[in-house]
């Protein structure tokens, strides 16, 4: 090791849900920009891609404790104990009304959307707060402050993730540990498709045909498989552009928009009263059927 790298070590970031989209960008462009990064997949053949591609990559599923746990450890195990930063990504939606989603479902989903995350955080603050500085981006979603019909789960997930990083970051202050939500609106990743697989793991057929949602579900069913193409949709570099703000700047912000209509809606939620805000948000989402 030379001298400059004893004086500047390497800053060290563990990524999750990096086997494609958000993740996979940001892996590739905080590698790009200097830092040591360990990616990690829920997936084995995503982590022997993500090593084939010259990463140290992990496997990391937030449903599967002991991957959390053993993830951190080959983590410390590299860098001598030390971690300057974790970007909790990877999320996924089970679409539909509340009313039909199994209560099965909704604990899966939050396992992975948010106990998990509580788990891999929880398990990285000792080293942060002896080492004196750390730095938690949690990718959240405009969802985590907006609700929309048909998206209950996944927004359920999102809030609870924003008042739980809004809670971390005042218990951290003054520990050097900063807390920052990026907040994306439509981005163009794999996100819908999964979010068909997990309808049709978790609703499928037979809960649509006995749903008083069937019609919509039909309707949304064809958009979904279409790709939701939309106008306003931006690529992962638009969110990895604010990760490198919230990993990298001497005071990072607490929460960090992307796209047209995070930006929107979040003018409105202060401006609206809630009935008017509710019609605009119900004449958003009859529009996509």
């Amino acid at each position: 090791m030379s001298q400059d790298q004893t004086l500047h070590p390497q800053r060290t970031v563990l990524m999750t849900g990096c086997s494609t989209g958000i993740g996979a960008a940001a892996a590739r462009s905080m590698r790009a920009r200097g830092w040591r990064v360990f990616p990690a997949a829920r997936q084995q053949a995503d982590v022997d891609a993500l090593k084939a591609d010259g990463f140290e990559a992990f496997r990391l599923d937030y449903e599967d404790a002991e991957s959390i746990k053993a993830a951190v450890e080959d983590v410390l195990l590299l860098t001598g104990g030390k971690l300057d930063a974790v970007f909790n990504n990877g999320a996924y939606a089970i679409p539909g009304a509340l009313e039909d989603l199994p209560a099965d479902g909704l604990r899966a989903l939050f396992e992975a959307n948010f106990i998990g995350w509580h788990d891999l955080t929880r398990q990285v603050l000792p080293v942060m707060r002896a080492q004196g500085s750390g730095r938690i981006v949690q990718c959240s979603s405009v969802l985590g402050f907006i609700a929309m019909k048909y998206r209950g789960a996944y927004t359920a997930s999102k809030f609870a993730l924003e008042a739980y990083s809004d809670t971390l970051r005042q218990e951290l202050k003054g520990s050097g540990i900063h807390v920052s939500l990026i907040e994306p609106g439509p981005i163009e990743t794999n996100f819908t498709k999964n979010a068909l697989a997990n309808f049709d793991k978790w609703i499928g057929d037979a809960g649509t045909n006995a749903s008083v949602h069937r019609e919509t579900y039909r309707k949304r069913r064809i958009r979904m498989e279409d790709g939701e193409r939309g106008r306003f949709k931006l690529p992962p570099d638009a969110v990895v552009k604010r990760l490198i703000h919230a990993l990298e700047a001497q005071r990072p912000k607490s929460h960090y928009h992307v796209t047209v209509p995070t930006h929107l809606l979040a003018v409105l939620k202060r401006i609206l009263p809630v009935s008017l805000l509710d019609r605009f948000l119900i004449s958003a989402a009859d529009a996509e059927e």
